[in-house]
């Protein structure tokens, strides 16, 4: 049916010629058997009016599929079907008339004639009201999908939004230490790259997924921050290939991960924090650090990696996995090409 529906009227027509021939099979049957009773005289006109009557039933298709298919909006069978009947019999007279005028044929008013405009009417009826049924339901599934698809944005923007006051906050507490220590160039730089980062966040309202260029680069404004703020003792290794940085990963994939090491471990000269990003086997990226937990459970209740586990489930249809030995933690995130 969806193929039917977006022919054009070209292409209509000749479906509509394919389809005479089946209409007018009996038609076809008998042709040469009674052309072996006419003598040479009456031979062109048997086989012009042959001709004629398949014309004519190509072109009562060719209007009836290109009504039934792209005019006739009806949600009623039975209003379609009075259309139809109103139109094959319409085409019927015509015929007559043109048969009893031009051919003086005596076969204008046989059950088989009648029983072929007949099966144009019943079988066009049934295309177009089948093609109108799946258009509507075509467009049915559309309009929820669409509204599925509003829904997954909604939530995603609301997940992403969760991480903007929690963030705000940190950074405010690293730049005011760094006021304090009255270092101008390195505030300027941090505020700088501070900028580069919140620019990321606020239009990742924007964006569902990003390459994983796009993330990475986001992470290098981060780490500026991150080893500032620790003195180089919190620091980077980033080891993906240039040929894989086209992957998808859903936006701040990598900021509650990273804010999580920060939470959840003590980070001192004597507890120097190296965290490892880097691509798998799978295509997964892992991002690895070494486990140094605080005397003091921290004060959180789990949000950043829930928010990011949802945030996978809703855009990848995956899940992340998590793995740590007491010494090293793993989080893998799935990737999509």
């Amino acid at each position: 049916m969806k193929l039917v529906e977006q022919y054009s009227s070209i292409k209509l027509l000749l479906i509509s010629l394919l389809s005479a021939i089946l209409v007018v099979y009996p038609n076809i049957a008998c042709f040469w058997w009674e052309l072996s009773f006419l003598d040479e005289a009456a031979m062109t006109p048997h086989i012009q009016f042959f001709f004629f009557r398949y014309l004519f039933f190509a072109l009562l298709l060719w209007i009836l599929l290109k009504s039934n298919l792209q005019k006739m909006k009806l949600h009623s069978i039975q209003k379609r079907t009075l259309y139809n009947l109103l139109i094959t019999a319409i085409a019927y007279f015509i015929y007559v008339g043109i048969s009893s005028f031009c051919c003086s044929r005596a076969d204008c008013f046989t059950s088989v004639l009648l029983f072929q405009f007949l099966v144009v009417c019943i079988v066009c009826t049934f295309i177009g009201h089948v093609s109108f049924l799946y258009s509507v339901q075509r467009k049915k599934e559309q309009e929820i999908e669409h509204l599925m698809i509003e829904n997954l944005e909604s939530r995603c923007n609301a997940l992403a939004n969760q991480i903007n006051p929690h963030f705000f906050f940190n950074s405010l507490n690293g730049l005011t230490a760094l006021i304090r220590k009255k270092n101008d160039e390195v505030t300027l730089e941090y505020v700088n790259k501070l900028s580069d980062v919140f620019r990321y966040i606020l239009q990742s309202d924007k964006k569902g997924v990003v390459t994983l260029k796009e993330e990475l680069e986001f992470v290098q404004a981060f780490r500026y921050m991150m080893e500032v703020r620790f003195a180089n003792k919190l620091v980077f290794t980033i080891d993906v290939a240039e040929e894989m940085l086209n992957l998808k990963i859903p936006v701040l994939s990598l900021l509650p991960l990273i804010d999580n090491v920060v939470v959840h471990n003590v980070i001192d000269s004597l507890h120097k924090m190296e965290v490892t990003i880097r691509l798998n086997e799978a295509q997964e990226l892992v991002v690895s650090n070494p486990i140094y937990p605080k005397i003091s459970p921290p004060a959180t209740n789990g949000t950043g990696l829930r928010n990011l586990e949802n945030r996978f489930s809703l855009l990848m249809n995956q899940q992340i996995r998590i793995e740590e030995d007491g010494k090293m933690y793993h989080i893998y995130l799935p990737l999509k090409s």
